[in-house]
């Protein structure tokens, strides 16, 4: 792809609420922003942004200095990079892929060398802040790479992101951070929904539960997040539970791999496996709370 005004080019791969925010801010930067989705609805959202449509990975990252990967995990990762489509061979020598997935650090390690023997570079960069923060900017990202990788990337991290951790000289360290963040997070908003619906069983007023906890010790940045949902009656997902089935299942496989005890993750694991078998899996994942509410016979705030 080549820049109408000279200016820098990057590619965004998985324009979903996450994507599209991201690409938004790198076009305020001044890049020229191509694309590629699965989906039409988002690329048609991306074209009337003004983002220069791909046909396919391949053709969307062709001639950019800078690729963003935003998709769902090691395995859509590996396809954007390597399938029958995929942009590894259409990046130009030096170019840098950034992968902003959640996925184990050895899967990263093993993307990053397999693309780096290209004579192209890897960032791995998962990041946090949800689509909000991608639509203005202010992303935190986990990072590591080549100091190489880090310079290439640099302008567009500094048009995506409000806080960036540099973790290390090498891939899989930002994936490593990444999952102990996602450790915790799971298990907050696992605890936020068993403690609202604990509420509710009690017969508490739900909007005061919400007013004094905010304010005291129990308080997490999940709970005054996800609670409101739940207040609102409103599932749209912002964040779905399939998010964390995947997630802390990858914690799970981690942990098995290095013998060690997370508990209190899997069972968090295992209240978004009951949600997802009993049909929230795209919801938002405060639909904890109605499972809870479903096992118990509660009332919640009806559904919007």
């Amino acid at each position: 792809m080549t820049s109408i005004a000279g200016g820098p080019c990057a590619a965004v791969i998985g324009l979903g609420s996450m994507g599209i925010g991201m690409a938004q801010s790198l076009q305020r930067a001044g890049f020229t922003v191509s694309g590629y989705d699965v989906s039409p609805a988002a690329v048609a959202r991306f074209a009337e942004s003004g983002g220069v449509v791909g046909s396919t990975p391949a053709q969307a990252a062709s001639g950019a200095d800078c690729v963003v990967s935003v998709v769902v995990n090691a395995a859509q990762t590996e396809a954007v990079l390597f399938g029958p489509d995929g942009c590894a061979d259409s990046l130009p020598q030096g170019a840098v892929f950034v992968s902003s997935a959640t996925m184990a650090p050895e899967a990263a390690r093993g993307l990053a060398a397999r693309l780096e023997r290209t004579g192209r570079l890897y960032l791995d960069a998962p990041m946090s802040g949800g689509a909000g923060r991608a639509a203005d900017g202010s992303l935190t990202m986990m990072a590591s790479g080549s100091v190489a990788a880090f310079e290439r990337a640099q302008p567009a991290l500094d048009a995506m992101t409000g806080t960036l951790h540099r973790l290390g000289d090498a891939a899989g360290l930002g994936s490593a951070f990444k999952m102990v963040n996602q450790l915790l997070a799971g298990v907050h908003i696992a605890a936020a929904c068993e403690a609202i619906a604990f509420a509710a069983r009690q017969g508490l007023d739900l909007a005061r539960v919400y007013e004094v906890i905010t304010q005291s010790a129990g308080n997490s940045w999940m709970f005054e997040n996800r609670v409101p949902h739940v207040l609102a009656g409103d599932y749209r997902p912002k964040s779905a539970v399939s998010i964390f089935t995947k997630d802390l299942g990858i914690v799970m496989d981690m942990a098995r791999d290095l013998r060690f005890p997370v508990p209190v993750a899997g069972a968090a694991l295992q209240m978004y496996l009951m949600t997802a078998a009993a049909g929230m899996a795209q919801d938002d994942d405060a639909s904890v709370a109605r499972l809870y509410a479903q096992i118990a016979g509660l009332t919640l705030p009806a559904e919007t």
